[in-house]
């Protein structure tokens, strides 16, 4: 199986666990607390990835490498955090469609934003019309899909 193929089936299996986790951390939310269901998401997430590391590498070290990177790279986790924090907090409150599609909305705008400009030193990608109209039309879906 080549490198994009597996790329592309990996993306499409996130993309659905992240409309279940919505699902799935708006219930937890509900019966334990939000900032507790973030906190327990997050130590199940620490667990995993220290597991998979060791299980992977046969080391550790990637931690300690880790800290020898620029700080603007170190910032993932946080953005982690905050996305579980918001669908867990949002889901509850707008329902799992809106929460993932204003996400989503969110992550192509960023997403073109950061290829049309190279940001964090990506390869810039330029940003035409259709790729605009994509993002436009996702967005007032998003906002639509917030009516009940």
């Amino acid at each position: 199986m080549s490198g994009n193929v597996l790329a592309t089936l990996l993306t499409v299996s996130a993309g659905i666990a992240g409309s279940v986790q919505v699902a799935v951390m708006s219930r937890l939310g509900e019966r334990i607390g939000v900032v507790e269901a973030l906190g327990f998401s997050a130590a199940v997430t620490a667990v995993l990835s220290f597991v998979l590391l060791f299980a992977a590498r046969r080391s550790l070290a990637g931690y300690a490498d880790a800290f020898h990177q620029p700080w603007w790279m170190l910032t993932g986790g946080f953005m982690g955090l905050l996305i579980v924090f918001t669908v867990t907090y949002a889901g509850p409150r707008i329902g799992v469609a809106a929460t993932v599609g204003i996400l989503i909305a969110g992550q192509l705008g960023m997403g073109a934003a950061i290829d049309r400009w190279g940001l964090f030193r990506s390869e810039q990608i330029p940003l035409h019309w259709p790729r605009l109209l994509g993002i436009g039309l996702l967005a007032v879906g998003a906002a639509l899909s917030l009516r009940k």
